[in-house]
Parts: C-alpha cells; sequence; structure tokens
C-alpha cells in the first residue's frame, strides 16, 4: 500500500510540475507550441475543474479519516435513529447543513456506511449534502438577481426528491453495497481503538492521504471527461435538441450531468438561460446536477457496486424529471 502510495504522489508531483512549468515558464510558450486553440482550452477546462473540485475533496478524506480512525461502529448506531423514517429525514437534514461538492461528498459516505450508517441514510446525505447546502442556496440567490423564489424552489424541491430517492433506497436495498467489504474497515478500526492519540493522528493523515489519491485519479478521470464535453460539445447544438417543455428540461439535466459544473458555482450558469427556457428546465440544471454528473458517477463507480451505482442514477433522473413536470403549474 505504502509503494503504491509513493508512485501515486511521484506522479501526481510530476504532473503538477509539466502544469507549472507549462503556465509560468517565460521560454514556454503554448501558444507557439504544436497544441491547437481547442486542445489549449481543453486543458484550461479541465485544469479549471479541478481546482474547483480538489478543496472539497481534500476537506472531504480529512473528514472521511477523522470518521475511520475516531468513530467506532456504536458511536454510528447511538447517532442514527432505528425508526427508518426518522432517519431518512435526519440524513437529509444534516446533509442539507454540510457544505460540499458532489466529489468531496463520496469518500465521506464510503466511511460512514462502513462503520455502520445504513446504505439509505448515506444517501440522503450524499443528496442533500451538494444540493442544498447553505452556500449552494446563496449562491443560487445571487445568481438570479437576489431574488429568493428560484433560491426557495431549489431547496424545497431538491429536498422532496432527496426524501423520496432515500426512501426508494431503504426499500430497494437491504444490504451493504460498497466495493470494499465492511469487515475490512471494521478490522483496521478494531486495531485502532486502544492506540495513543499521536498514532492515532498520524493514522488519520495516513488514511486521508490514502483516500485523496484513491479518489483522486477518479476525479481526474471525470474531469477529463467533462472539459472534452465542454470543449468541443457545443452547448448550443445540445440546448437544440429541447422542444417543449419535457424536452428542454431533459437537455438541461443533461446538460448538467456533461458539464459536471460545482454546484457552487453552477446557478451562475442556469442564469444566464433565464429568459430562454422555463423555469422548470433551469431546476431540472440545478437540481441533477449536484445530485448526479459526470465526474461524481465515475467516484460512485469506484466506490459502490455496478448495480446500485445504476438504480440510483434511474432513481434520481426518473424522480427529478417526475416531480418538477408535476410541480410546473405552480413554479
Amino acid at each position: 500500500m505504502r509503494i503504491r502510495t509513493n508512485i501515486e504522489i511521484i506522479g501526481f508531483a510530476f504532473l503538477g510540475c509539466c502544469i507549472l512549468l507549462f503556465y509560468f515558464h517565460e521560454g514556454i510558450k503554448l501558444s507557439e507550441s504544436l497544441f491547437s486553440d481547442s486542445f489549449l482550452t481543453f486543458n484550461v477546462v479541465f485544469i479549471s475543474i479541478l481546482l474547483e473540485a480538489l478543496p472539497f475533496v481534500l476537506i472531504g478524506v480529512l473528514i472521511a479519516g477523522v470518521i475511520q480512525v475516531f468513530v467506532s461502529e456504536e458511536q454510528m448506531r447511538k447517532l442514527i435513529p432505528r425508526n427508518k423514517l426518522l432517519a431518512i429525514m435526519m440524513s437529509c437534514l444534516v446533509g442539507a447543513l454540510f457544505p460540499a461538492c458532489e466529489c468531496g461528498i463520496v469518500p465521506i459516505v464510503r466511511r460512514l456506511v462502513s462503520k455502520g450508517m445504513p446504505l439509505f441514510a448515506g444517501v440522503g446525505f450524499l443528496l442533500t449534502g451538494p444540493l442544498i447546502n447553505p452556500i449552494v442556496i446563496f449562491s443560487t440567490y445571487m445568481a438570479f438577481g437576489e431574488d429568493g423564489r428560484m433560491a426557495l424552489l431549489r431547496m424545497v424541491l431538491g429536498l422532496i426528491i432527496a426524501l423520496i430517492i432515500t426512501s426508494a433506497i431503504c426499500i430497494l436495498f437491504k444490504h451493504n453495497q460498497l466495493k470494499i467489504t465492511k469487515e475490512s474497515f471494521r478490522t483496521e478500526a478494531q486495531r485502532m481503538v486502544n492506540l495513543p492519540l499521536l498514532t492515532r493522528l498520524k493514522a488519520m493523515i495516513e488514511h486521508a492521504i490514502d483516500e485523496f489519491f484513491d479518489m483522486g485519479k477518479f476525479l481526474i478521470i471525470g474531469a477529463l471527461l467533462a472539459a472534452f464535453v465542454q470543449t468541443y460539445i457545443s452547448t448550443r447544438s445540445i440546448l437544440a435538441l429541447g422542444n417543449g417543455l419535457l424536452g428542454s428540461t431533459l437537455v438541461m439535466m443533461g446538460l448538467a450531468y456533461l458539464l459536471s459544473l460545482c454546484s457552487e458555482a453552477d446557478a451562475f450558469i442556469a442564469a444566464s438561460f433565464d429568459q430562454i427556457l422555463p423555469k422548470t428546465s433551469l431546476l431540472g440544471f440545478l437540481i441533477y446536477g449536484p445530485m448526479l454528473d459526470l465526474k461524481n458517477t465515475i467516484m460512485l463507480l469506484s466506490v459502490f457496486t455496478f448495480r446500485f451505482v445504476i438504480t440510483l442514477t434511474i432513481l434520481i433522473t426518473a424522480t427529478v424529471l417526475a416531480i418538477l413536470l408535476l410541480v410546473h403549474p405552480l413554479i
């Protein structure tokens, strides 16, 4: 494990040095190199996506390290209500108070579920954390000209949709869907219980580093794909596919998935379509993207079983679309 981590650290460091060399060395002019303008745009978009996501991933892996080393299964069981309805509501409401993006929340949920949190409660946390945390709601309020209506709709409808999806997961999945078994996490956690505080702090940092490089490579793959879409696929050509309320809502949901924008900034993109598309379609963009996008799908596939991720994808897509179409007359 340590050798693999060292190799990954060296690889990331080399990549970072190359990027810094190209951007800051006066003797190297990218515009005069063999790269095309479109490739340079792709490069800028890719790095922008990484820079948006990395701070939240770092916060996420640190919290995951704390959970792994300092939180026992007994403590986790005490925190989660035995009543499933209360557990669903608590997970969604607590997630809403936690400022995390759709990438940074994945390692946290993995550790929580491995420690004994029910899968459905982990999903509630996964959905509401990036969608309706205070930073996201405030940015939505500012993006739409300090109009609180869109921010309120995003918060209320997002919470309702998250509760429905979490309830469905509670019914459909009774067992842990992590690729790494819960027993392997438990064995390691039990070994940490009686160790000195400094040793446990060191273990926490080591867990966070391992988690960062484990999640980081999947984040890079997702960012590469999202940057490719943003660079080489015209947004206008995607929007042209949507006719009518149903078509435009589906297109905006698809656009949110492909662009993989950070939920703290996506409202400013949605606001640019305010005079072109109905509010329902804009809400599709604002609600669907934080719940599911291209880069966090890849990260979810690295953590959970394929069957679970596909089921979750279908549930999110169907529920968001159905709820938005149902409440459209009231929007």
